[in-house]
């Protein structure tokens, strides 16, 4: 892409390192600070330009990172089978799960509750009372994604043959189960709760209308599917969020159709041509984020053209997060970089998107 053709988006705000492989990255709600973990150990906390490491490597991967709704705990899991909950800046919990790795953990929205993986179970511990509620054996293998509903009452958990669903209020009941003959990869409720989507080893898509037993199936991907994002803005024509979904180096998006038994309409983006790591909508947008070991930040405008490549990693980037406003953009990099870039603000006239 021809970079004067087009003004830009956003520019760089911030560049920092870590001494490894940026493993997760994630915005408090309030969009305060961000917290980003890495493949060596390493814990930090981003504010206004300024590093706070809670914790130094130790050798042993920190895989996956979550802030509770209200954003006052901090949670990180890994290698090492350790959970760890912060407020603010200090250490209140440490969940030993030893020789199990967390490698996957999700908050509650509507409570102080952490669902974290150990191999084929989850459990979900309250940060209140600091005792695990519930202990949910997934059975078909280990356990790939957890993801929360919006409302707090559903918890998805995915993996070898699909999803299972388990109402928060009634843990003891059997869990609705989203069955497949292949893997569930990746996995998430849309930002509204209406829809489930998981993204499969057999390279197909399946979206569950919650109340609605048919789901949806899409195939015809390259590779099977790495990641998926939903974004918080509705389509005018289906009334439904926007679904995009990554194979290798490319990316599906999907956009629901009026009409029901049609089902959902795809078209593909492609200009990466490195494996993308992960994939994000700006809040309440169709902007897309798109990261890739080829070394691109691509952002995608309306979800359908490049409009901005970003670089500035040695090698690839690994994660990426959005501000909760949209206004920041942040990124970590394979050989540890740190970025956060920030929206250029347009002269009067144009005002903020």
């Amino acid at each position: 892409m021809n970079s004067t053709t087009k003004s830009k988006e956003f520019e760089q705000h911030y560049s920092g390192t870590l001494s490894d492989y940026v493993t997760a990255i994630a915005w408090s709600p309030q969009g305060k600070t961000l917290a980003a973990t890495s493949a060596a150990g390493e814990v930090v906390l981003w504010n206004d330009g300024e590093l706070t490491t809670l914790q130094t490597g130790n050798g042993k991967s920190v895989d996956c990172l979550a802030f509770s709704p209200d954003g006052k705990f901090l949670a990180v899991g890994g290698q090492d089978g350790q959970v760890k909950i912060w407020r603010d800046t200090e250490l209140i919990a440490t969940l030993e799960n030893a020789p199990a790795w967390v490698d996957k953990l999700a908050w509650n929205y509507t409570s102080n509750q952490l669902a974290f993986s150990l191999g084929r179970y989850v459990q979900v511990w309250d940060a209140d009372t600091h005792e695990i509620v519930v202990t949910l054996n997934f059975d078909n293998s280990s356990v790939l994604g957890i993801d929360w509903r919006i409302d707090g009452q559903y918890l998805a958990i995915s993996g070898y043959k699909g999803v299972k669903i388990w109402h928060s209020q009634s843990w003891d009941e059997e869990p609705y189960s989203l069955d497949m003959t292949t893997v569930s990869l990746a996995m998430a409720w849309s930002p509204d709760g209406k829809f489930l989507a998981s993204g499969n080893m057999d390279r197909s898509v399946t979206v569950l209308e919650w109340n609605n037993p048919d789901p949806w199936v899409m195939r015809g991907f390259p590779g099977k599917i790495r990641q998926l994002a939903w974004s918080e803005a509705m389509t005018k024509v289906g009334g439904a969020p926007i679904l995009a979904s990554s194979s290798v180096e490319g990316i599906v998006i999907w956009e629901k159709l009026e009409d029901d038994s049609l089902g959902w309409e795809a078209r593909v983006l492609t200009n990466h041509v490195g494996v993308i790591n992960a994939i994000a909508f700006a809040p309440k947008s169709f902007l897309l984020a798109s990261a890739a070991a080829d070394g691109w930040l691509c952002l995608w405008n309306k979800a359908k053209e490049v409009s901005q490549i970003i670089t500035g990693v040695s090698a690839g980037f690994s994660s990426l997060a959005w501000h909760p406003q949209g206004k920041l953009l942040a990124a970590g990099g394979e050989q540890g970089e740190l970025l956060v870039w920030s929206k250029v603000l347009r002269g009067q006239g144009f005002g903020r998107s």
